[in-house]
C-alpha cells in the first residue's frame, strides 16, 4: 500500500490520474526526481510539479528470474533505470517484455500497472516499436 506524504502526494495524485508527474526547480530549471522538498542541484527553493511526457530511453537493466512473495510467479521480469526525456532517471518495470529483448538505449513509453491484485497503479514502461 502506498502512503504519501507531503512530498510525494503530488506525485501519487498524478499516477492515480494516469500522468508522470515530476519537479522542475525554478531556480535552475533542472528536473527532480524522486520528490523533495529542496533542489538538490542547487539547494534553492522548492520545486514546482510538471507533467513528463512518459518516454524515454533505457539506461540499464536486469532482469528477475527469481522472485518472492506476490512477485513469484511472474518471474523473469525485467527491472531497469529508464532516463527521460526531460533528464531525471527512475527505476521502473518494463512491462510485456520477454528477457532478452529489452536493449540498452532502447526507446520506452509509459504505461500505468498495477502488478499486484489489490496494489497500485504503478509507472512501468513498454518497448516503443522500432520502425
Amino acid at each position: 500500500m502506498v502512503v504519501p506524504d507531503a512530498e510525494t502526494k503530488p506525485f501519487w495524485d498524478g499516477i492515480a490520474t494516469g500522468e508522470l508527474r515530476i519537479q522542475r526547480c525554478p531556480a535552475c530549471e533542472k528536473a527532480v526526481f524522486y520528490p523533495r522538498a529542496v533542489c538538490p542541484h542547487c539547494f534553492d527553493g522548492e520545486p514546482i510539479w510538471i507533467r513528463a511526457a512518459g518516454t524515454g530511453t533505457v539506461y540499464s537493466y536486469t532482469v528477475a528470474h527469481r522472485a518472492f512473495g506476490e512477485f513469484a510467479a511472474q518471474a523473469p521480469f525485467t527491472v531497469a533505470l529508464v532516463d527521460l526525456d526531460e533528464g531525471v532517471r527512475m527505476m521502473t518495470r518494463i512491462v510485456d517484455a520477454r528477457p532478452g529483448e529489452v536493449r540498452i538505449g532502447a526507446r520506452v513509453r509509459l504505461e500505468m500497472t498495477t502488478l499486484t491484485p489489490d496494489g497500485p497503479q504503478l509507472p512501468c514502461f513498454r518497448l516503443v516499436e522500432q520502425a
